[in-house]
């Protein structure tokens, strides 16, 4: 397992009021890139689909507005673009892209789904006027076209129901002419440079997704997945992630794997693992003690408070241990690390106090973990728990995560 950073390139689309109604999505490889440099279309688009689902998050990127993102024909041929919330997201069809029946009949049905629509650097010709009929949004490129041209096509496209946006707007007196000649909406250097985000992230062992593809592939019992995800703190980490990032946690609390799989269903999570598998790093290698440490704390916080807890608690137990290092495997404090998930607020405090109903388990986990132990023998007397059952629980747990083969 690698550690690493994600990379995203966000500039702003404003209303005629000037009011941000989204932003563009843009592939950046590091920090400084201020262009997408990129060997494929399919590597910039799966890229910036894994860092907005996975490794970002779409609130954290957008909040409520919308997300314009670029696909090309590969991207839009796939079905990766089902794992994104449709009512937020805008497709950007490239220029370059062919108007064919098959492909026609493919944004036909993604608009059904719910997405937006845009035509990218749009110029009316036979071959691109098939899109007309399916778009929301049109932009117009200011400087290709030329101020003097815009008026006449902007007319031209007055006969079909989009919003026309008119992009790669540089000065004030471009931003003038283009509201004196109706735009809906502008982007471009005069309201703000593309800026380049960054997040740290844990990246999944290629293998384990190898094998969870396998399993799901095999129709496996839901049971055995929910043990492949236990084994890796990242894909654990990253789905509910996903699944808080897409919507599907709005209206429930993500109780454990087991119900975030069942939420997600088998069809979808299989979608999602492949992308990963797309954009993951063959040289995962071993994983780093720190990796190592949650998951044997996440078993053991379980085995500490299965003499007073079950089923669901115990599922909880364990999520507070696997997660409880999240903040430094992220660098960043563990309240923000939460604002990216939706859990029960017992699990919350866990993590963040050390308080509730499973505070003091993983209190006792970490005083495991302190070279002298002082605080071990009053976290075990106030958890009803023996010496005996704390050196069973912590056997058991090493021993477990060996048999991971971690």
């Amino acid at each position: 397992m690698t550690q690493d950073h994600a990379f995203i390139g966000r500039q702003p689309i404003l209303n005629r009021q000037q009011q941000i109604i989204g932003y563009e999505l843009l592939f950046r490889l590091n920090k400084e890139a201020l262009t997408a440099e990129f060997s494929s279309d399919m590597q910039a688009g799966t890229n910036v689909l894994v860092n907005t689902i996975s490794n970002m998050g779409t609130d954290w990127l957008v909040g409520s507005k919308l997300a314009f993102i670029n696909v090309a024909e590969s991207m839009l041929e796939s079905n990766f673009l089902e794992l994104l919330q449709p009512q937020r997201v805008v497709l950007e069809v490239l220029e370059t892209t062919t108007a064919t029946p098959e492909l026609l009949a493919r944004i036909k049905e993604l608009r059904s789904q719910g997405f937006g629509i845009a035509l990218d650097d749009f110029e009316v010709s036979p071959q691109t006027a098939p899109f007309l009929e399916f778009a929301n949004y049109i932009k117009l490129d200011v400087q290709a076209l030329g101020m003097d041209r815009l008026p006449e096509i902007s007319k031209a496209l007055r006969k079909y129901p989009v919003l026309q946006i008119a992009e790669k707007v540089e000065t004030k007196e471009e931003f003038r002419k283009c509201m004196d000649i109706g735009f809906d909406a502008f982007q471009g250097y005069y309201f703000a440079h593309p800026e380049t985000l960054s997040a740290k992230v844990i990246n999944p062992n290629y293998a384990n997704i190898l094998n969870l593809l396998n399993m799901l592939r095999n129709n496996a019992e839901i049971r055995d997945i929910e043990n492949a995800l236990k084994r890796d703190v990242a894909l654990s980490f990253k789905l509910l992630r996903y699944i808080n990032s897409v919507g599907f946690g709005l209206s429930c609390e993500i109780q454990s794997f087991r119900h975030a799989v069942t939420i997600l269903g088998y069809q979808k999570l299989y979608r999602w693992l492949t992308l990963l598998l797309v954009t993951a790093s063959t040289e995962a290698g071993s994983p780093p003690a720190l990796l190592k440490t949650a998951v044997t704390r996440g078993r053991l916080v379980e085995l500490l408070g299965s003499h007073l807890l079950d089923g669901q608690d115990r599922d909880n137990l364990f999520i507070v241990g696997i997660f409880s290092l999240l903040d430094v495997l992220l660098d960043m404090p563990m309240d923000r690390v939460l604002e990216t998930l939706i859990l029960p607020e017992s699990i919350a405090d866990a993590l963040t106090e050390r308080s509730g109903i499973y505070g003091p388990f993983l209190e006792l986990a970490e005083a495991c973990e302190d070279p002298d132990m002082s605080e071990v023998p009053r976290l075990c007397d106030q958890l009803q728990l023996t010496p005996d059952m704390l050196n069973r629980a912590h056997g058991q747990s090493l021993l477990w995560v060996e048999e991971l083969g971690l």
